[in-house]
């Protein structure tokens, strides 16, 4: 047992959600290696269901919910990947639900979290306290709160992902060094970290490198000084104990990438691997390619977590990367 968490709950996360999540295929390029120097196995889970990981454990947190407390429904707060994974699991399994999103949330992840049935309430992220808003909503409601990454059903779901990663090397007779993944609160990287046994690097964006800061700490600290990034989907202000816990125990040192890094990941992804890569969901894809990790003779595994990307900044990233 690991702060809460174990392998064994991600094992039994992962029959509850086979029958529903995509079990994403593990992918190699030539080209990337070849830029790298090393045997990169990429997992897109932007060809997940709602296009992210966040379905799995957004689906396990919900089906885990006993039937007679499902009436109420469910809360979640949200800048999008989650909301939408929430919304449709909700939607599987006849829950209401809420998502708070802020406000300058994507048009194309609120459009989406509504179309699977879900209530929407922005708050701003600079002033307002998505948590309590949550919490208020979830209390009159009689619901259920749905936490993007501080629940222990939540990161068993995303080890999922970790899990088939580590089947899928077994089954071709390989062995990872360690796994790069994107880190927004952590979820990912601690769910990651359970379901393949791999170390794990977190990779966070320019100015919210609190999980880095927080690793070499060792106690959690805040991003200092929020701001406007494109990755919208880790502009998570602190990771919280459960996740922080796991990752102490877990994790190589995090870094950071810039902006102009993650567009080129998002670019490469599309002309080379033809995949369409949210900028948030590039940023493990843009420490490997910047040489921020180091993978030269390496066996490594590379998160592409998710793929919900406005055309508007979809043709940005194409465009500045050209």
């Amino acid at each position: 047992m690991t702060q809460g968490v174990s392998r064994m709950d991600v094992v039994v996360a992962a029959g509850r959600i086979e029958d529903v999540a995509v079990r994403t295929p593990l992918l190699r390029s030539d080209v990337l290696d070849a830029l790298t120097g090393g045997e990169v196995w990429l997992k897109p889970e932007c060809l997940q269901r709602t296009g992210s990981f966040k379905f799995r454990g957004a689906y396990n947190r919900l089906a885990a919910i006993s039937p007679e407390d499902r009436s109420g429904g469910v809360v979640a707060y949200s800048s999008g990947n989650h909301a939408q994974g929430v919304a449709f699991a909700a939607k599987l399994l006849n829950m209401p639900a809420t998502i708070v999103m802020p406000s300058d949330a994507p048009g194309l992840k609120v459009a989406r979290t509504r179309s699977h049935g879900a209530e929407v309430v922005f708050y701003d992220r600079l002033t307002e306290d998505r948590g309590a808003i949550a919490t208020a909503i979830a209390k009159k409601r009689g619901a259920v709160i749905v936490p993007p990454f501080d629940d222990p059903f939540v990161v068993a779901g995303q080890g999922t992902a970790g899990l088939e990663i580590a089947r899928d090397l077994e089954a071709m007779d390989k062995t990872a060094d360690f796994a790069v993944v994107c880190c927004g609160g952590g979820g990912l990287a601690s769910g990651i970290a359970l379901g393949s046994g791999l170390p794990v690097v977190p990779v966070e964006p320019q100015g919210y490198d609190d999980v880095a800061r927080s690793l070499v700490a060792r106690k959690i600290l805040a991003v200092e000084n929020p701001g406007p990034t494109i990755c919208d989907a880790l502009q998570t202000l602190f990771c919280s104990p459960l996740t922080f816990g796991i990752l102490s125990e877990r994790a190589l040192p995090g870094i950071w990438v810039s902006e102009a890094e993650v567009m080129a990941a998002v670019a490469f992804a599309f002309r080379e691997l033809k995949l369409v890569v949210e900028p948030g969901g590039a940023v493990a894809l843009a420490a490997v390619l910047a040489g921020k990790v180091d993978v030269r003779g390496k066996t490594v595994a590379v998160l592409l977590s998710g793929g919900n990307v406005d055309t508007e900044m979809f043709t940005r990233c194409l465009r500045e990367s050209a």
